[in-house]
């Protein structure tokens, strides 16, 4: 059986390109969160989410596995492509509580627009109105992700994706940016994988641990990951 050799990695070899990239990212996070206000942000109040951690709960499994993604980030997509259909498969099966991190990096790539931020107080806001949303949400916006260095979707744009999952009545929290700031604090509790120099998306954390994204078995083995 050995013989059969193992399956490329691709996420793997995607991750490794991008390290660089995470490396610039870490000077103009620790600016931005030097400029910004020393008032906490406002925590969404939500069964669903982890006011402490920032975490959007999905499941109830023993077992935890968190993700920290910024949707700007086209590695974040590629993350979600490949893994996204097995870890909700060991949430179904009651193995995992998968905790969704919707983090900000990298407002410089959206021309002024802090589309990183805009869209993870989105995240924030469907999450809050519809738990079962939440998901459906993040792959709507992955599947409509814009360009890195473009303004990335307008509030209107976001809002008719957040439509197209069932969830209505959020504009003033999407227009108002109601959880901004605590999309700030939480970016800032970022784990650094054991690679990086700083903080970088996607991150993986498994029972609390963040591992190096290179360790990341094949999709069809990630279940190895909890055993």
């Amino acid at each position: 059986m050995a013989a059969q050799g193992r399956k490329t990695n691709w996420f793997a070899i995607w991750v490794s390109v991008a390290v660089v990239v995470a490396l610039v990212l870490v000077a103009v996070l620790v600016v931005s969160l030097n400029n910004s206000s020393d008032a906490p942000g406002e925590p969404p109040q939500a069964s669903n989410i982890d006011a402490t951690t920032g975490a959007i709960l999905v499941g109830d499994g023993d077992q935890t596995m968190d993700t920290y993604i910024d949707f700007m980030c086209p590695i974040c997509n590629q993350f979600e492509q490949v893994y996204g259909e097995p870890i909700q498969a060991l949430v179904d099966d009651g193995t995992i509580t998968l905790g969704i991190h919707p983090i900000a990096i990298l407002d410089h790539l959206s021309q002024g627009t802090e589309y990183s931020t805009r869209s993870a107080n989105a995240m924030y806001c469907v999450a809050v109105a519809d738990a079962d949303a939440s998901v459906p949400f993040m792959q709507a916006m992955f599947a409509n992700q814009p360009a890195e260095s473009s303004t990335g979707l307008t509030d209107a744009q976001i809002l008719e994706i957040a439509g197209s999952v069932g969830v209505s009545g959020i504009d003033a929290c999407v227009n108002d940016g109601t959880y901004s700031k605590f999309v700030a604090d939480m970016t800032e509790q970022t784990p650094i994988q054991p690679s990086q120099a700083g903080i970088a998306t996607p991150t993986i954390a498994i029972n609390g641990e963040a591992i190096d994204n290179t360790d990341l078995p094949a999709s069809d083995q990630l279940a190895t990951l909890f055993q």
